[in-house]
């Protein structure tokens, strides 16, 4: 009996110390909990990149099937003025006093 208990203790010991090492170790359960953070950032920056490619893909249709937008983004970007319209240029007056 005195064998078995010996054997008993050392299992014992053992599975303590490989408990302590992988709860106390940089690369047991504290690497596990850094690498689900890790994964939890990533999924939320992909759905927001997702997010932002699905209204970039939404703008590229739009303005492949519309003459209207891309009118508009003309207009808004690069100062387009149409062949009907009049641009007046309003000039504020200098203050020539010193």
């Amino acid at each position: 009996m005195s064998g078995s208990r010996g054997l008993l203790i050392l299992l014992a010991l053992a599975g303590l110390g490989l408990q302590a090492q992988l709860w106390l170790s940089d690369d047991g359960y504290q690497k596990t909990i850094k690498l689900r953070t890790a994964v939890a950032e990533q999924r939320e920056l992909n759905a927001s990149l997702r997010d932002r490619n699905a209204a970039l893909d939404a703008e590229v249709i739009n303005l492949k099937q519309g003459r209207d937008a891309a009118e508009e983004r003309a207009r808004t970007d690069l100062g387009m003025i149409g062949q009907s319209e009049t641009f007046y240029q309003v000039v504020p007056v200098a203050d020539t006093t010193y």
